[in-house]
Order: structure tokens, then sequence, then C-alpha cells
């Protein structure tokens, strides 16, 4: 048995330290995003934030402290209960602009959806690597086809097409890393995207508009072009340096909406420029590479899936949020991980954090 002092050697410090660095800079993009309101601070944004941090740190630190291995033993059971979940949500669920996607118990609301994302990443590790070798048959590809397909329709029902697309390169990259053929995951691929054409039919009037704004915002600028209109107009006027925290003119002046949320990356480009911009995604991509890094170095089958899955989880993300804040994909809704305001996107990308952190302190002893 190994000691706490032992285990904590290998504990990444550095990775933890980044995670809250780019936490401080998200709270200084929420105030300026939402000062503007003139809430008291109890009632601010940036302190709902700074509570749900509270209530992260501590998820973070339980799952730090108890073995990875006992989460891969209860994977079943914790995608189980988030599927009910999310079951759950499209019946008692809180209705938000067109999407039934939150619980709402006074002033607390919780996104389910958020949590399925780790809880396929344990669920897909533990079967992945049960099977070993055995991966490489075409057979065994159908459970974890079967494990992405359900929360994946579930989530698109919401409707909340970014999260269920964010589902799809996590089933992929776990597959590849378990030892699945290639020729048989660029067949899933294809099939895919033959199957475009019928999945646009089944798609919301504003989820075609968004993709159809994509190639094209100035087909309706004030309606669905509107905000990718601004988010460009923001992050170009940022130049270099930017404006000065709190001196964002489309932030401050209200032109851009969903600012402290989905397009808060716009806000930052703003106000620090293109160096304060690349300076965040070089943080996200010392997380991402740590994160690589923990499973390249990780010998436990288990623990190199989940690291996988966590680092692949966190990319797309980033990639995600930044591409559609600057014009480069369709709006799809998906926050920037410990930036964007929201307390269930915090706590799920906290607890893929201590997982990540958790597999590295442990990765030799299994």
């Amino acid at each position: 048995m190994i000691t706490g002092k032992r285990r904590f050697k290998d504990f990444d410090w550095t990775l933890l330290g980044i995670v809250f660095i780019i936490f401080i800079v998200g709270g200084l993009a929420i105030y300026s995003a939402t000062e503007a309101r003139n809430l008291p601070f109890i009632e601010s944004y940036i302190f709902r934030q700074l509570n749900w941090l509270a209530v992260g740190a501590v998820f973070l630190a339980i799952v730090i402290a108890l073995s990875y291995q006992k989460f891969i033993d209860l994977a079943y059971l914790f995608y189980g209960i988030n599927v009910i979940l999310l079951a759950l949500v499209l019946v008692l669920g809180h209705t938000r602009l067109g999407a039934q996607r939150w619980f709402v118990i006074g002033s607390f609301a919780f996104q389910p959806s958020e949590f399925m994302k780790i809880s396929l990443i344990l669920a897909l590790s533990n079967y992945v690597a049960q099977k070993k070798d055995a991966m490489e048959r075409l057979g065994n590809l159908v459970v974890p086809s079967v494990l992405l397909a359900v929360p994946f329709l579930l989530v698109l029902m919401q409707p909340d097409l970014g999260t269920a697309l964010i589902l799809v390169p996590i089933f992929f990259s776990i597959l590849f890393m378990g030892g699945a053929r290639l020729k048989y995951l660029a067949g899933m691929m294809i099939a895919g995207l033959a199957g475009l054409p019928v999945f646009w039919h089944f798609l919301r009037d504003y989820q075609k508009q968004r993709l159809l704004v994509f190639m094209d915002p100035n087909i309706d600028p004030l309606g669905a072009g509107y905000t990718i209109i601004q988010s460009k107009i923001a992050v170009g006027s940022g130049g270099l340096t930017g404006k000065g925290w709190l001196n964002g003119t489309q932030n401050q002046l209200n032109f851009l909406p969903e600012r402290h949320t989905d397009f808060i990356f716009s806000v930052i480009g703003e106000e620090w420029g293109f160096l304060g911009a690349a300076a965040i995604v070089l943080l996200y991509f010392f997380i991402v590479q740590r994160a690589f890094n923990i499973a390249n170095l990780t010998s436990d089958r288990f623990g190199k899936l989940i690291a996988t899955g966590v680092a692949v989880l966190l990319a797309c993300q980033v990639v995600i949020n930044i591409s559609m804040t600057i014009g480069l994909m369709p709006v799809v809704g998906i926050p920037l991980p410990l930036v964007s305001y929201g307390g269930s996107s915090l706590l799920a990308t906290l607890v893929a954090v201590g997982l990540l952190l958790n597999v590295g302190m442990r990765r030799s002893t299994f």
C-alpha cells in the first residue's frame, strides 16, 4: 500500500495552479460582463460563481482523495442515474430560451447534461478496459455505441446540440485508445456523416438558422446572426493589447448577448486584446498537454482511458467555444471551461480535473 506522502509526490500542482489561474481570469471577465447591472454583491454573478467554486473545491478534493478505481467500479451506476436525470429533465425541467435542460430549485439550477460527459467517460472506460485486446472485434463496439446513443438522443431532445456533439469525440477517442480497429471507427464516422441530411430534418428551426447563419451571418443580421456579428466586432476591436478591463464598448454598452456565458471569450478578446486571448489559449493548451501526458505515463488501462477522455473533453469544449465566438464554427451553446458563468459547467469541469489529478498521482500504483 502506498503512503499519502508518496502518493502526493506525483501530484500535479502545476496543473491545479493553471486551473485556478484560468478561473480567476474567468471571474474578472464575468464581473466585467455583468457589473453594469448594478446588482448587490451577494446577488451578483461573480458572487454566485465564487459560491460554485467553493462547492466545486469540495467535489475536487473528494475526487482526488478517493482512488479512481472506486469511480470505475461505480461507473455504470453514475451513468444510469445520469440517464434517468436526462429523461426526467425532459418532463420536469425548466425551459429557458426554448431549451429544457435544467432542474431549478429556488435559486439553484442544475444541468444534468454537463455531468453526462463525465459519466460517459467513466462508463466507456470501464467497458473498454475490461475487454482489453478484444476491442479489435466489431461486435464489441455495440455496447459502447449504445452507451453513447442513449444520452446523445436524450440531450438532443432538450435540445442541446452542442453538448450532444461533445459526446461523440469522447466516444471515438476512448475506443481508439482502447484498441478498436481504425477501419471500424472510420466506417462509423462515414456512416454518421452520410446520415447528416436525415439528421437535418430533426433539427429545430432555430438550430437550422444557426447553421445557415454560420455560412453567412448577414442573412439575418438582427436575428440569429446578431450575436456572432457583435462577437466578431468585439474580438476584432480589441487589437493587440485590448481596450482595458471594464472598458470594452461592445460589452459595456450591451451590444453583445450572452457575454457572461457562451460568449465570454469575446469579452476577453475585446478588453485584453490578442495577447490576453492568446495567453488564455496557451493556458488551456498546457492543461490538455498535461492531460495527455498523464494518459501516456499511466500504465493502468482504466486510468489511461479516463485521462484520454478528459483531455479530449476539455480540448473540444475550448476549441468549439472559441471557434464559435470568432465565426469559425456554428453557435452551439458550449461554455468555455472554468471561464463561462454557470455552476453545472464549473462543477463538472472541476470533477474532470480531479479525475486527471487522481490518475496522475496513482498512475503507478495499479
